[in-house]
């Protein structure tokens, strides 16, 4: 039996627009509201006014996404009904606190959704690297003519059976992992959590971390930003890369000592794709910009324009799992909050 709209449980968005266009198009808050009750459609951007307080005083499900206010003992406060938080994104960090979990209310999350474009951009960046188009798009623009392209090509660039290292089985490092699987590489793969009967069923060789660094052609990171692991790639590691390598970060970069990441590639010694940085925006006068063995990119491995919707996709069907009393897919626990990026 259709339940009537009095029944249904309320929801209510908390996000910022100008970050999550095509997020929850029209047709998901249309479904959203046939399953659930919409009380508004336009999302709450600061839970400070009477308009957040007259929505939070009803919300049941708040659905969240990038520019969401912080959900802290005093937004709970606000909010006696609330029973799950829905995250249209990756990482909750800094969203939502302890508070949150003693009350018992649910959290999931889309980082499976944001893993998919991440792990797209790393394919591309890896193939486009071992193929060493970077530099031929440089040199072919430059001269207006193959004088320089022409010999590179009998160089031992390309994809047939290089190794690509990878660095972290995390949902984005496992996903790289299988779009890898159809061609031709020999994988390594670091992961302190993960074995060796793991790593094979996953298609990779487990390895430990610096001999990764040091037989890899083409290196990409995928692990979590924590305290243990800033600057996991330091001048050491990054020492042990062959020439002609490339070094690929969509993770974090914090996860990098930049100044020795910069420090090697001002040798020329090798190459580098750089979508993160630490911090986000490098100064003016960061070599990043300048080098020409490093292509950098402003963090868009993850959800841009239309892929976008994928997160709201996810967001969406948790809450219809939570709503028809089924247990979620992507439920985030107060102790996975430790170990998340």
């Amino acid at each position: 039996m259709t339940q009537s709209a009095s029944n249904r449980p309320a929801i209510a968005f908390a996000m910022q627009p100008s970050r999550t266009r095509h997020v929850l198009p029209d047709a998901l808050i249309r479904r959203l509201d046939t399953i659930g009750r919409v009380l508004d459609a336009a999302p709450m951007q600061s839970f400070d006014d009477a308009r957040a307080a007259r929505l939070l005083a009803e919300a049941e499900i708040l659905v969240t996404g990038w520019g969401s206010p912080t959900i802290d003992a005093a937004a709970l406060a606000l909010a006696p009904h609330l029973k799950l938080v829905a995250h249209s994104a990756g990482t909750v960090k800094g969203l939502l606190g302890d508070s949150l979990f003693d009350r018992g209310i649910l959290v999931s999350h889309a980082a499976q959704a944001n893993a998919l474009p991440v792990a797209e951009f790393t394919l591309a960046a890896i193939i486009f690297a071992g193929k060493k188009v970077f530099q031929f798009r440089d040199f072919y623009v430059a001269d207006r003519d193959r004088t320089r392209t022409i010999p590179m090509q009998a160089e031992a660039i390309g994809n047939y059976r290089r190794t690509v290292g990878i660095i972290g089985a995390s949902r984005i490092g496992r996903r790289v992992i299988e779009l890898l699987a159809p061609f031709d590489y020999r994988i390594l793969l670091y992961d302190p959590m993960v074995g060796d009967a793991e790593a094979t069923g996953l298609g990779a060789e487990k390895t430990d971390l610096d001999t990764l660094m040091a037989s890899a052609d083409i290196v990409s990171l995928h692990a979590p930003s924590l305290p243990a692991t800033r600057h996991m790639i330091d001048a050491g590691r990054l020492s042990l890369m062959k020439d002609s390598a490339t070094f690929i970060n969509t993770a974090r970069g914090a996860l990098v000592d930049e100044a020795a990441l910069v420090a090697v590639l001002k040798t020329g010694r090798i190459d580098a794709v750089i979508d993160v940085t630490d911090p986000e925006i490098p100064e003016a006068a960061s070599a990043f910009y300048d080098l020409p063995n490093v292509f950098l990119t402003p963090h868009i491995a993850g959800a841009v324009g239309l892929e976008r919707t994928r997160l709201g996709e996810m967001a969406v069907e948790e809450v219809i799992r939570f709503i028809e009393g089924r247990p979620l897919l992507h439920e985030i626990r107060r102790e996975d909050m430790a170990r998340m990026a």
